[in-house]
């Protein structure tokens, strides 16, 4: 899998998880412990896109 296509996927992931963090926080049952882990998982995934990016950007120069 190319760098790119990889990049891609993480950020449908993150997109993806941005849209269950909303839904989550208009439901009323929602538990904030779920929430929390939703958003610590997006952080994780775009920590990941970054460390990425970079890589990549210091392979070009």
């Amino acid at each position: 899998m190319s760098l790119q296509t990889h990049l891609s996927q993480l950020t449908r992931k993150h997109e993806a998880l941005e849209r269950e963090i909303q839904e989550a926080i208009l439901s009323p049952s929602e538990d904030d412990l779920h929430i929390a882990e939703l958003k610590r998982r997006k952080l994780h995934l775009k920590d990941e896109i970054n460390r990425l990016q970079a890589a990549s950007d210091e392979t070009l120069h």
